[in-house]
């Protein structure tokens, strides 16, 4: 089998949500209320914020950890790569390896294939394809939630096509600053025939005034037998350039709020 193929979608979804980045207060407990807001008005403010939030960040570094592990019937393999990033903005990624151990076959067709492929996807025409925005994506309200970050609308999305990088699921919509804070999902598209299911989920933390990536778990069911687990731990972010984000625009009314509710 192609280990690539295992945890492609991995990466699908990293390039998908890396605009995902947002502003929001500190850690705290979960409000018992949240707005009432359409379906349309919570995409609309989280296209608006997103997109603002993009501009405004213009250089950050960091250090991520990747792992994989391949069991299967008639063998296995590991391996584990840590990674330096230097992103520029409008679309500039440096990766510096640190050390990696473990399955030469991994690191050669798998790590090092990710990072490149995340590279090509910064163009402009990529990044179009990917957003998550009514463009790409249907969207409908499932509920609200209480996060670790607080109140979170909750939203079924479905890819209006099958692109390979994009992906079916729920989201989590921080109810204050429409910021991305956790996605769980699938591949809209399988991207091998060597795999029969894959389950991805994405988590944001915040980083100075912005959301980035804090870990990334995924998972897949080999045809012929086997699983593949893979995972990316974010850490020692440091935001080095960035333009002052302004105050959200409150075009809809405060006190139009309910009680929260688990989605469904």
């Amino acid at each position: 089998m192609k280990f690539s193929s295992c945890v492609f979608l991995v990466l699908s979804l990293f390039t998908g949500f890396a605009a995902c980045q947002g502003a929001t207060a500190p850690l705290q407990p979960a409000s018992s209320t949240i707005r009432l807001l359409t379906v349309d008005e919570i995409v609309s403010g989280m296209v608006e914020r997103n997109l603002e939030r993009a501009r405004a960040l213009s250089a950050y570094e960091g250090t991520r950890i990747y792992r994989l592990e391949y069991r299967g019937f008639l063998s296995s393999h590991s391996a584990e790569m840590v990674v330096d990033v230097k992103y520029r903005s409008p679309g500039t990624k440096e990766f510096s390896i640190r050390s990696e151990k473990g399955s030469k076959v991994i690191i050669d067709r798998v790590f090092s294939r990710m990072l490149q492929t995340e590279q090509d996807a910064l163009s402009q025409e990529n990044q179009n394809r990917i957003a998550l925005n009514p463009n790409n994506y249907r969207f409908t309200l499932a509920g609200s939630e209480s996060t670790p970050t607080g109140p979170a609308y909750v939203l079924i999305v479905e890819p209006l096509n099958d692109n390979k990088l994009l992906y079916r699921g729920r989201i989590w919509v921080d109810a204050e600053d429409f910021a991305v804070v956790r996605v769980e999902g699938s591949p809209a598209k399988n991207p091998s025939f060597w795999t029969k299911e894959t389950k991805i989920e994405q988590i944001y933390a915040k980083v100075g005034n912005f959301w980035l990536p804090a870990a990334n778990q995924s998972s897949s069911d080999i045809r012929l037998g086997g699983h593949a687990n893979f995972t990316i731990e974010y850490r020692d972010y440091q935001v080095t350039s960035a333009a002052p984000l302004s105050t959200p625009r409150e075009a809809r009314d405060p006190n139009r709020v309910a009680p929260l509710q688990e989605s469904r």
